[in-house]
């Protein structure tokens, strides 16, 4: 006979990586052409003047300049108005 039980399965064997989101260049910082200014998981924040989106909404520097940021109302795609934010560089 087993003097040892068994080894089952456990629930919580799992982790995943970090996937450091968030703001990289904060309002007022000089930003170079290309450099990140934002990691986000959808379109929290909108691209302005100046500023491009990649495929995975990251916002990043077209033209080097300063990082300004404000807000802009949109309608929704339920005839809503929203406020969003918006990056751009001047």
């Amino acid at each position: 006979m087993a003097h040892k039980k068994s080894a089952g399965t456990t629930k919580n064997g799992r982790d995943s990586n970090p996937k450091y989101l968030g703001v990289k260049i904060t309002e007022g910082d000089m930003a170079q052409a290309g450099s990140v200014i934002i990691r986000q998981r959808g379109t929290d924040v909108m691209p302005g003047r100046g500023v491009g989106m990649g495929k995975d909404h990251t916002l990043y520097a077209l033209v080097p300049g300063t990082v300004k940021f404000s807000s802009k109302r949109k309608k929704h795609f339920d005839n809503t108005m929203q406020v969003k934010k918006v990056i751009s560089i001047v």
